[in-house]
């Protein structure tokens, strides 16, 4: 799945989706009370990755935080500013977040990384270690199953992950684990999040001939 591909496929229903999910007070309550309590654990600026309508970016910020929402829908993006004009918002791929090395005390990854391909889902843990400093940590949230299997998802091609696979992935990438959550309600697709803290320990692309991966200390605003 390219990013192209979401992005248009996003495109086509983001109004819809925005009034499906664009408010928090429409995700379950223990995600909210969850997020909520990871922003305030946070020390530093923080990435809502794949912010979509921006309504997760909008609370951190109202946590406290110094957040700005990211996402690879132009149109996502002009909605979120509309919507919440003194947040910052920008188009970027979560491939590539362009922020320096170390520099984010946190980024919330809320169902933002389904559609990435298992082969493609180290890529954007590997950006992500290294846009978070030591001590800093990442929120994912994401559908549990069968590790990588690829389903019918209402807008595009999606996938799940047990938590057990992606907490090995997330472990690769030079995080730590800290909390892991699991959620089945019938008729639901069952639900995962987990919490990881970013190491000390040096992480290696170890994905060389891909220009997505960057050296250690690249930036280019």
């Amino acid at each position: 799945m390219t990013d192209g591909a979401v992005e248009i496929a996003y495109t086509s229903r983001a109004a819809e989706y925005t009034e499906l999910f664009g408010s928090t007070d429409k995700a379950h309550e223990s995600d909210q009370l969850l997020i909520s309590r990871w922003a305030q654990s946070l020390r530093g600026p923080a990435i809502d990755a794949g912010c979509g309508p921006g309504h997760w970016t909008a609370l951190l910020g109202n946590l406290g935080v110094a957040a700005e929402g990211v996402d690879l829908v132009p149109l996502f993006v002009e909605q979120a500013q509309s919507r919440f004009p003194n947040v910052q918002f920008r188009v970027a791929t979560l491939r590539d977040l362009r922020v320096p090395d170390g520099h984010l005390a946190g980024i919330l990854a809320w169902y933002s990384l389904i559609h990435f391909p298992p082969a493609e889902l180290p890529f954007v843990f590997y950006e992500f270690s290294r846009c978070i400093s030591p001590g800093g940590s990442v929120l994912v949230g994401f559908f549990e199953g069968s590790p990588g299997e690829p389903f019918a998802h209402a807008v595009t091609t999606a996938y799940s992950w047990s938590i057990e696979a992606m907490s090995l992935q997330l472990a690769a990438a030079g995080f730590d684990v800290q909390e892991a959550h699991g959620r089945r309600v019938p008729g639901i697709r069952p639900h995962a999040a987990l919490l990881a803290v970013r190491s000390t320990r040096e992480v290696l692309p170890q994905l060389a001939g891909t220009e997505t991966i960057r050296e250690p200390g690249w930036y280019s605003p």
